[in-house]
């Protein structure tokens, strides 16, 4: 299998058939394991095999597929998945930091994930937000004892490409653990491991489900931070992803690869339609070579992603007569999906930052953000162009 390539592994990679040797992976739907002796249940307490559970908290044959799965293709040791994208991120951080260790994120970060930040924090953590494509900035915070970094490598919603490899240079001199949050790169476009990071989450809500079905979440990493650090932790706290939600997600898995490259190429020609109009003020995208980090993202993806973002003239009440005008592209706060979403991130994803946050990362009263799906490009650029037609 390691000699496979990614389309190959997956859909192939994990894999498990029963004694039936159905085609489609099996939905193990069931809470507990029965035992063939009291002694065999004594033994599997003291250590599971690879093949044996004990409870839906701790394990199941269909998560362990979705959890092998991801592991291949991101070319790591072992994989959790858990039951959504923030329980992945709130257990790979909190599983491993108690107070009074230190830790460094880039301060451009999904709502939520500020909220873990500011949790840890509240319980003695201390954090430390950077600009995070100032790796200036990044040698400055580290300190002899810095436990762990953090960060978004595209960031949420202003595109911000962090230079994933540099920072975890920096983390590494002084014996941090770096943990990165790949959704907007997507497991197709960008090889966090192979740029140095240590772990990676994902919200498989996202590309991975790609539908819009179920909530879903993976941490990736090594044996040893999987099953000692994260796996004590998620086991007690259960957080625990759900066997039809695992299955929902291999066979999203299945044509992540074919979906993903469709997004970014509408992503890419809706970009530079609109990059210009008289109705906006910008149009942020990694593709574009006006992009601050254009050549940082594709040295590092490949291609521009599957978002794009654009500043309204006018502020919120021109942002909202837009989002009112579309008719193809939904008004809906997820991402990565199939269809194309869109959201005005200061009302929804952001509302609960201050007014100066959202200053200090760029998030305005006219910015939306603009997930591509699948739909004819001509299709969607023909509701976008009227739509801005109606500001």
């Amino acid at each position: 299998m390691d000699d496979w390539k990614t389309r190959t592994k997956l859909i192939h990679a994990g894999a498990r058939r029963s004694q039936y040797g159905e085609m489609s992976e099996a939905i193990f739907l069931t809470q507990g394991f029965v035992y063939a002796s009291a002694e065999q249940a004594e033994a599997r307490f003291i250590e599971t095999g690879p093949d044996e559970f004990i409870y839906g908290r701790y394990g199941n044959p269909t998560v362990r597929m979705f959890e092998e799965r991801m592991a291949a293709i991101e070319g790591t040791e072992d994989a959790f998945a858990t039951a959504s994208g923030m329980a992945a991120v709130n257990a790979a951080l909190t599983a491993m930091l108690k107070a009074g260790d230190h830790v460094v994120a880039a301060r451009a970060l999904f709502g939520s994930c500020l909220y873990v930040l500011e949790t840890l924090g509240r319980f003695g953590v201390e954090v430390t937000l950077v600009d995070g494509t100032d790796l200036g900035q990044w040698r400055s915070a580290m300190r002899e004892g810095t436990k762990a970094v953090f960060l978004e490598s595209v960031s949420n919603p202003t595109l911000e490409v962090i230079d994933v490899k540099s920072v975890c240079e920096i983390a590494h001199a002084v014996g941090a653990t770096v943990v990165v949050d790949n959704v907007f790169a997507t497991p197709t476009f960008s090889k966090a491991v192979e740029l140095g990071a240590d772990v990676v989450v994902y919200s498989a809500t996202k590309h991975i489900d790609g539908s819009g079905r179920c909530l879903g979440g993976v941490v990736c990493g090594s044996e040893a931070y999987i099953r000692k650090v994260l796996e004590p932790y998620l086991k007690h706290t259960g957080a625990a992803m759900s066997p039809f939600n695992a299955w929902v997600m291999l066979k999203g898995l299945e044509t992540l690869d074919l979906r993903v490259r469709a997004q970014a190429a509408n992503a890419l020609a809706v970009a530079e339609a609109l990059s210009g109009h008289a109705k906006l003020e910008r149009v942020i995208y990694p593709g574009l070579k006006g992009h601050a980090q254009h050549d940082l993202a594709m040295a590092q993806m490949g291609a521009g992603g599957t978002v794009v973002t654009i500043e309204v003239k006018g502020g919120q009440a021109a942002a909202f007569r837009f989002l009112n005008a579309l008719e193809i592209v939904k008004i809906s706060n997820n991402l990565g999906d199939a269809k194309s979403i869109i959201t005005h991130p200061a009302t929804t994803t952001h509302q609960r930052l201050p007014a100066e946050q959202k200053v200090l990362l760029g998030i305005t009263p006219g910015l939306v953000r603009l997930s591509l799906g699948i739909e004819d490009g001509g299709d969607l650029l023909a509701d976008l162009t009227r739509a801005l037609d109606a500001v």
